[in-house]
């Protein structure tokens, strides 16, 4: 008969036969059923009632025993039980004893299709009697008072998408979520081919598993962000014209500890010192510097103690350019520490550097560049910060 599909492939069930002798009652069978339901047994060709019989490993024992015969005993084995595996009977066989044109009988459960029924022993044939509601058994001919009516029923069982035991028989699809952890992946069986390109995000990474053995020698952080336990770091410019009566570099972030301000061609609208300050959200303070600023000229020096800011104090002229460098470095508690140096291009015989710390109320948020006096005529400054 033609099918489609794969080949269909049959066995017969294990059979054991012996010859009785009239006096022996145990027999060892050839393999070990997991109880009487588990084993069809025949005498002579007669089906025998599991309460005749007892089963215990590989033997086989009548409560009495057979006739004599040649291979007139058969063992026929339903099922194998595997080890350590619970079994379940696939065989129910239910009696009845018949009263006078007895023709309904209810055993348990059925599957139609899936059921033998014996009449004093005797396998009736599928005309002899309906089965086809899963629950009751109707013989086409009344039964005689005092018949032993057996019906014997299969348990019917299939598995549905099974899983070959094959080399990539198991894909995504079969596994659960979080179903794979660390502890079912054997050290360095994953490997850098297994992965796809940009498959590994950081919402995918445990915090702490990137240790510095995991990181290549060079790290390019051109264009990126990297984000610290303080916040976002990434390399900042800002510049600014120089006008107006002050600029004010604002929103510096928390985690910023270094800081450079550099100044070209700036100039101011009278004789004024650049003040350099320091501020916190409630605003810039004024007060708490400790500066010394050196002003050098022609082989003299002059010192000047400042209070105010961060200064170059020193000759004041209109036509003074100033180009200047400062560089702030965080310490400890909100205490800056700063340098910086000062140069005229229009002169060429003097400088002015200082040196100087302040002790902020809070954390930094903005640093002003302001003259002493006036406005800022022209130029301009710069800040950058990391």
């Amino acid at each position: 008969m033609p099918y489609i599909g794969n080949p269909i492939y049959q066995s017969a069930f294990v059979t054991d036969q012996f010859s009785g002798d009239g006096s022996t009652t145990a027999f060892t069978m050839s393999v070990a059923p997991a109880g009487v339901t588990n084993v069809l047994v025949a005498v002579s060709g007669v089906l025998q009632d599991p309460s005749t019989y007892g089963v215990t490993g590989t033997t086989i024992t009548f409560s009495t025993a057979p006739p004599s015969g040649t291979g007139n005993i058969s063992c026929r084995y339903l099922g194998i039980p595997v080890t350590g595996i619970v079994t379940t009977a696939y065989r129910t066989v239910t009696e009845f004893t018949a009263t006078a044109s007895q023709t309904t009988f209810t055993p348990p459960s059925y599957t139609v299709g899936y059921i033998n029924v014996y009449r004093n022993g005797v396998l009736l044939g599928s005309a002899d009697y309906t089965a086809t509601n899963g629950t009751t058994v109707v013989l086409a001919t009344g039964a005689t008072a005092g018949d032993l009516v057996t019906v014997e029923s299969f348990r019917v069982e299939s598995v549905l998408n099974a899983i070959s035991n094959s080399a990539g028989s198991v894909g995504t699809s079969n596994l659960a979520d979080s179903s794979v952890t660390t502890a079912k992946i054997a050290a360095g069986a994953v490997v850098e081919a297994d992965l796809a390109t940009d498959s590994v995000t950081t919402v995918k990474i445990v915090d702490t598993n990137v240790t510095a053995a995991k990181l290549a020698n060079t790290l390019d952080l051109s264009s990126k962000s990297v984000t610290l336990p303080g916040g976002s770091f990434s390399p900042i410019f800002v510049s600014s014209a120089a006008t107006g009566s002050s600029v004010v570099f604002g929103s510096i972030p928390s985690w910023v500890k270094t800081i450079r301000i550099a100044t070209s061609g700036v100039q101011v609208g009278s004789s004024a010192e650049v003040l350099f300050r320091l501020g916190t959200a409630s605003g810039i303070e004024t007060s708490g510097y400790n500066t010394i600023s050196t002003y050098f000229q022609s082989g003299s020096t002059n010192n000047t103690y400042s209070t105010d800011a961060f200064k170059f104090a020193g000759w004041l002229s209109t036509a003074n350019i100033h180009n200047i460098l400062i560089t702030l470095q965080y310490v400890t508690a909100n205490i800056w520490v700063a340098t910086g140096n000062f140069q005229n291009p229009t002169y060429n015989d003097y400088f002015i550097a200082f040196n100087g710390q302040k002790s902020l109320s809070g954390v930094l948020t903005q640093v002003s560049i302001a003259p002493s006096t006036g406005n800022f005529s022209a130029g301009t400054i710069a800040i950058s910060y990391q």
